[in-house]
């Protein structure tokens, strides 16, 4: 679909209007993508209204799952969609909504002919829900503003409830107005957006969140605001072209335009501003666009101006403030720690995590608190000030850790450690403690970690942003991956087709024993467990081989088999490979 995807980019950058979208969306190469994304996708395991999950549509035919999701297209009428709530902090829950498995591959269909269209016409400086981007990338930019652009002036506004207070029809019309004029498409997207919620009826308004669709939705409704704020400055068409010595800029400063630049995740967006007066026009003009233009309610209590320079501002789990430093270009750099929410949250799992090992003190529990504190870690290493930050941490789980665990865990030394742990953890002097042989890794060891900004050249949809994120298919054949792709086997599963070309992948196009590329008609692709006793189509359990080598596992005549080894020379480990995949089979070994 690649060629297809990259086809509807190039034509939204040029404007183009799209009619017969359903069409691609229907097509048996779209819908096989769909299943393969949705089958990497850890919520595919979670059941729907229906109760059916990916394990359902596994053993399907490639054309049953082709022909469902077809007749789908015909006549779209979506199933109820399914109400959870999962934690969201300290004593707080998100609603989610579940769809059905087939609602979800058909939503996936949707998106991924949407999807290039979209992301030609979005905001360069919008990091939520979008391929290659991160909240990292967004805080990056923040800082970028604070400390090369000199801007201090933050504009904080909270939109009450986005999710669930979108407004349909406005949504509709941004869709035509970025030109998808498919009324076929906007018709099912309209009787998406009004599944049933079980429980709580028709929504008349809001994008539940769990659906597939939902990110991209939300994305085109603040697209409109990203672009109002930008074009006040930062985009704003003039004269003048931007070049190194800023000359753009420096003429529209004479002007009585508000300096400003928009960094947005999601719902979660900040507004910078050169003084604190443009910042005060800024925050009510934003309110006005957000309730008139977008109908959407902002949260007096939470929306405010922040001199960074004297008060802190809360972003994506990060609290920013500008401190002095001496020898910069404006004088002052951005300052960085978890913020009290992101503390409260973090101390809250530890806790929750020490607790599971008092009920059940075992290496698996250990594992588990492991990886929570990692996971913290990880995420907020881009805060400046993070080691104080953990260190705080620390001190207020050290009792904590102690009085919980001080009569079931022993001393540790450095080298129980996993190679990779001590890799990580090399430098640091910790008393360390363990539980079974599983070493407790330290809150507080962690340093500030430099993340690099979002390189706009970054693209799905261009050889050129494609060559920026990976180089590995390269080293296959594109011609054989194309033939092999396109020519499934019609009488076996969509699991094993599918996995079939991510083994043959993940081999480089090679053989596993011989370690030569394969051609198109001599490769095959053999279960280690023989499938009429397994009836396991999984990836692990496949293994892409040489033709003439896949005869050989499964020959028994002797004859045939010394016949076979005068003609192939192979090594004593390449024997031995063979050997392996013969016992599974229940063959002698050569």
């Amino acid at each position: 679909m690649q060629d297809c995807f990259d086809t509807l980019y190039a034509q939204s950058v040029c404007g183009h209007h799209f009619y017969n979208l359903t069409e691609l969306m229907s097509s048996k190469d779209n819908i096989r993508l769909a299943y393969r994304n949705i089958k990497r996708n850890t919520g595919s395991k979670t059941a729907g209204i229906d109760k059916l999950t990916i394990k359902d549509v596994l053993h399907l035919r490639v054309e049953d799952v082709i022909e469902k999701v077809q007749a789908m297209f015909k006549w779209y009428e979506p199933q109820p969609v399914r109400r959870v709530f999962i934690p969201k902090g300290v004593d707080k829950t998100r609603p989610l909504g579940i769809p059905t498995i087939w609602d979800r591959i058909f939503q996936q269909c949707v998106l991924q002919i949407l999807e290039p269209i979209c992301e030609a016409k979005f905001h360069k400086h919008s990091y939520g829900f979008r391929p290659n981007r991160n909240t990292h990338h967004a805080k990056v930019r923040l800082e970028f503003l604070i400390n090369q652009s000199g801007l201090y002036h933050c504009v904080d506004v909270d939109i009450k409830g986005f999710f669930d207070n979108v407004n349909h029809s406005k949504l509709l019309k941004q869709m035509w107005s970025l030109g998808i004029r498919d009324k076929s498409l906007l018709s099912i997207i309209s009787r998406l957006l009004k599944a049933e919620i079980v429980g709580e009826g028709i929504p008349t308004k809001g994008t539940p969140q769990g659906g597939i669709l939902s990110p991209l939705l939300s994305n085109i409704v603040l697209n409109e605001l990203d672009w109002w704020v930008s074009d006040q400055w930062e985009t704003f068409e003039s004269k003048y072209t931007y070049s190194t010595n800023g000359s753009k800029y420096q003429q529209l400063k004479k002007s009585s335009l508000k300096e400003c630049f928009i960094v947005r995740y999601a719902d979660d967006f900040k507004v910078m501003c050169r003084t604190r007066s443009q910042a005060i026009k800024m925050y009510n003009e934003l309110k006005d666009f957000l309730s008139k233009r977008l109908h959407l309610e902002t949260s007096e209590e939470k929306s405010k101006v922040v001199n960074l320079k004297k008060n802190s501002s809360e972003f994506l789990g990060f609290s920013m403030k500008a401190i002095r430093k001496g020898k910069t270009r404006f004088g002052y750099v951005a300052k960085s720690d978890m913020s009290k929410k992101a503390k409260a949250n973090a101390f809250q799992k530890i806790k929750e995590a020490i607790k599971v090992i008092k009920r059940k003190p075992c290496i698996q529990t250990v594992w588990n608190f492991n990886t929570v504190v990692m996971g913290i870690q990880n995420y907020y290493s881009a805060a400046t000030q993070i080691t104080i930050n953990l260190n705080e941490l620390n001190l207020h789980l050290r009792k904590t850790l102690y009085n919980q665990l001080k009569n079931i865990r022993t001393e540790a030394s450095f080298h129980e450690m996993t190679k990779t742990l001590q890799k990580r953890y090399g430098g640091y002097k910790s008393k360390l403690f363990k539980i079974q042989n599983m070493v407790f890794v330290p809150i507080h060891a962690q340093r500030w970690r430099k993340t690099l900004g979002f390189s706009q050249v970054i693209c799905n949809f261009t050889a050129e942003g494609r060559a920026k994120i990976h180089n590995s298919l390269k080293a296959i054949n594109r011609s054989t991956l194309s033939y092999i792709m396109r020519n499934y086997i019609p009488n076996r599963s969509i699991e094993y087709n599918d996995n079939r070309i991510s083994k043959f992948i993940a081999q480089y196009g090679k053989c596993a024993i011989l370690g030569e590329e394969l051609g198109i008609n001599d490769w095959h692709c053999h279960h280690i467990n023989p499938f009429h006793i397994s009836k396991d189509d999984s990836y692990s359990n496949l293994i892409v081989l040489n033709k003439a080598i896949h005869e050989l596992i499964h020959l028994k005549d002797k004859f045939k088999i010394e016949e076979f080894l005068k003609a192939v020379k192979l090594s004593i480990r390449q024997i031995e490979k063979v050997n392996i995949l013969r016992l599974k089979c229940n063959n002698e070994i050569i």
